[in-house]
């Protein structure tokens, strides 16, 4: 691999971000290692995913692929899907329910904790009256089991980390943060309602960027602008750990209609009207605590999507420096009604690949990498709201893009 190419920061701040930081193939890697592999917790599921024992769900950190697995006593581990006899990704279905995992390849298994507990003919075979073959006599199976992610849960999430090391999930998150994480997952058991999934070419740090941006949606999304979700004349804040790595954006839907400070923007839409009112039919609900919409972004790799009464995680697996999967978990909670979850179901639908939002942000992604390629030497301008890193009561801000570059820094220049 060659050396990542040298980083020039044109005001000295992080307010101009040079395209190089989403293009160059060695700097891509050590921010795998710096940032998913190493003191940071990553998001991996929720718990509703493996309700029972020997469930399990196959996904990534990073680059690598893992497993989360409900045990035997309830417990949930996650492990590295790597076997440790000679490399094999030994799980190859997405979910399923199993006692033990065996690698096909030669069939070492090992329990739902990750020990192995199984080698075929580990001590030889007998042929013409003698033992022939098998492990050395100093092989010890309890040496040579999977590589174990240090795991925790909280309110039904579940992160991993290969950092044995790291500080608690809740340090990690800050008080701000995890204040509004807990405002979502409160303790309510979820409900798992379905997937989408998608690939987007382009820097992984884009997802990251898009959803720390509150000066995007009022103009690139008509639907937002003209229905009011969204817009920059509601109610708004800014918030962020102490780090600039993980923020929240809160907006509370106003009461101006069709009117108010976005009669001009070209993304609003007087005549737009809805075929279905159902996608409008809201329902406030008492954990909102105010806000009609919460995007909380944990760095590296989730996005936690309250958007009226659609809630969900949005996993971010990067694959090379210009693409990503972008998983979408759409879940409920056990004491909603029917109605409710039709509700969630249906909002739901504004929001994935194919939503009447979120397929506008896949494609400026994408064109976004496009132009970055184009024109490796030179860089964005992130200076909406001046150059600080401060939090906001409005949207007309990118201060949680410069905050979290200035921890990007912080984190990729040290030695």
């Amino acid at each position: 691999m060659n050396a990542p190419t040298p980083i020039h920061w044109e005001a000295g701040d992080t307010s101009r971000v040079p395209f190089a930081v989403y293009t160059d193939a060695a700097l891509h890697a050590k921010e795998m290692q710096r940032f998913f592999y190493e003191n940071h917790w990553c998001y991996v599921g929720l718990e509703a995913e493996v309700p029972n024992p020997g469930d399990f769900k196959r996904t990534k950190i990073g680059e690598r692929s893992v497993v989360m697995v409900r045990d035997h006593d309830h417990s949930v581990h996650v492990i590295e899907n790597v076997c440790a006899h000679r490399g094999m990704q030994f799980c190859r279905e997405r979910h399923g329910n199993i006692k033990e995992f065996v690698c096909p390849y030669h069939q070492w298994s090992y329990t739902l904790q990750g020990d192995l507990q199984g080698v075929p003919m580990r001590r030889g075979v007998r042929q013409d009256g003698k033992i022939n073959g098998g492990m050395p006599a100093d092989f010890e199976m309890a040496e040579h089991g999977l590589n174990k992610l240090r795991v925790t849960c909280r309110g039904g999430v579940v992160f991993a980390t290969f950092d044995h090391h790291m500080q608690s999930l809740e340090a990690y998150m800050g008080p701000t943060i995890l204040g509004y994480f807990d405002r979502v997952f409160n303790g309510r058991r979820l409900t798992l309602l379905g997937y989408n999934r998608q690939r987007i070419p382009g820097n992984w740090k884009l997802m990251q960027e898009n959803i720390k941006d509150p000066y995007h949606p009022g103009l690139l999304h008509t639907w937002f602008v003209t229905f009011g979700l969204w817009r920059a004349d509601n109610k708004a804040e800014l918030r962020m750990d102490e780090h600039g790595r993980h923020a929240a954006m809160i907006s509370t839907r106003g009461n101006a209609g069709k009117a108010g400070e976005v009669a001009q923007v070209s993304s609003f839409k007087q005549s737009m009207t809805l075929h279905d009112p159902s996608f409008l039919d809201i329902v406030p609900e008492p954990w909102w605590g105010g806000p009609t919409a919460v995007m909380t972004t944990l760095f590296p790799s989730l996005v936690i999507q309250q958007q009226v009464n659609s809630v969900s995680t949005r996993h971010i697996q990067p694959d090379g420096h210009d693409a990503f999967d972008f998983i979408w978990t759409h879940f409920g909670f056990e004491d909603d009604s029917a109605e409710m979850t039709e509700r969630r179901l249906r909002q739901s639908n504004l929001f994935g690949p194919a939503g009447f939002v979120s397929a506008d942000d896949g494609e400026v992604i994408e064109f976004s990498q496009q132009g970055f390629a184009q024109k490796p030497q030179h860089r964005a301008l992130v200076e909406m709201g001046g150059r600080d890193t401060a939090e906001t009561d409005h949207m007309v801000s990118e201060t949680c893009i410069r905050a979290m570059y200035a921890y990007w820094r912080q984190v990729m220049e040290r030695p």
